[in-house]
């Protein structure tokens, strides 16, 4: 069982439905998928019915779109193939994260599965993309980080950046100029009063207010505590 075996519109497709619920529990609706694939809703309706009767996804009129196991299998095919391009033009073509995404979304319909193979070997099995997204193994396992939003987090702490969205290319450069990247440590400070901002300190040193929309694409976890000397 190949995904090679589909239509590119129908791996986007599922590709798209898969990373909708990936780190959200909101339903997957129509209108949800048409927003991120950009696509009319009148194509995306036709397409669901398509992939219901293909036994990919079950749809109820007015209800949620859910894969199939079958759909899903096919899924996290092309999420693998997606972030084994994004790493292999991260690590070894010297693309920054803020570029590789959409080479990978073209690069993915046109890779086969023996080179997908060859691109794994070749990194080294990685368990991550750029990103910080997981990468499904050979088997189809996710190993999904135990991360919660920036803006969710909590009360002042110490936290470890895991994975940031990478859905917005500028907001990549800006974190990368503040030194917000994976592994990074972050501290939680107290917030202005009535602000929706997350004031954080910086690794290089220094302070910054992250906006609602940056601090919702950020993904952290607790750092671990500090050893005594």
């Amino acid at each position: 069982m190949s995904v090679s075996d589909l239509s590119a519109s129908t791996q986007n497709y599922l590709k798209v439905i898969w990373g909708l619920a990936e780190w959200s529990d909101d339903p997957v609706t129509p209108k949800l998928i048409a927003d991120k694939s950009g696509l009319k809703m009148s194509s995306v309706s036709d397409a669901i019915k398509k992939l219901d009767s293909q036994g990919l996804v079950e749809h109820a009129p007015y209800g949620a779109v859910e894969l199939t196991e079958l759909g899903r299998r096919y899924a996290i095919q092309m999420v693998r193939r997606h972030r084994l391009i994004e790493s292999f033009l991260v690590t070894t073509l010297g693309y920054t994260w803020d570029q590789v995404h959409d080479e990978a979304e073209t690069l993915e319909h046109a890779v086969s599965d023996f080179m997908v193979e060859r691109i794994d070997a070749l990194l080294g099995y990685p368990d991550r993309d750029p990103h910080g997204d997981p990468i499904p193994d050979a088997e189809g396992i996710v190993r999904v980080p135990d991360a919660v939003r920036l803006s969710q987090a909590g009360p002042v702490g110490r936290v470890v950046v895991e994975r940031i969205s990478d859905e917005d290319p500028a907001m990549l450069q800006f974190f990368d100029s503040c030194g917000i990247g994976l592994g990074a440590e972050l501290t939680i400070g107290e917030a202005a009063p009535y602000s929706d901002a997350v004031q954080v300190s910086l690794p290089g040193g220094g302070k910054i207010p992250l906006g609602a929309q940056a601090a919702d694409a950020i993904f952290v976890s607790p750092a671990p505590a500090a050893e005594d000397a």
